[in-house]
């Protein structure tokens, strides 16, 4: 029997404008990942990239976690927003 998969969350809320390119190195990426026992898992992405997924057959291959789920796991882990600091007073 095979040892269980773990799972690496790639957030990628911060890809502006998904492309090909970008789904080629995902795909590459689970590629080399699998053989170690490791699969990741898309969070944070935008309609546009779950829609350009299904368009290229790779939506099994790059599996999606749903909104909630991302936003939950956020919580549980204490993730906070990224934001910029206030200038230092002179």
């Amino acid at each position: 029997m095979a040892p269980p998969r773990r799972t690496i969350v790639c957030d990628l809320r911060g890809l502006a404008r998904p492309d090909l390119a970008s789904i080629d190195a995902l795909a590459r990426l689970q590629l080399i990942l699998r053989p170690q026992g490791l699969e990741i898992l898309l969070g944070g992405v935008s309609d546009e990239l779950v829609e350009l997924l299904a368009f290229v057959g790779l939506a099994d291959v790059l599996p999606v976690e749903s909104q909630r789920q991302f936003e939950e796991r956020k919580q549980r882990l204490g993730v906070e927003e990224e934001r910029e600091l206030p200038d230092p007073p002179f």
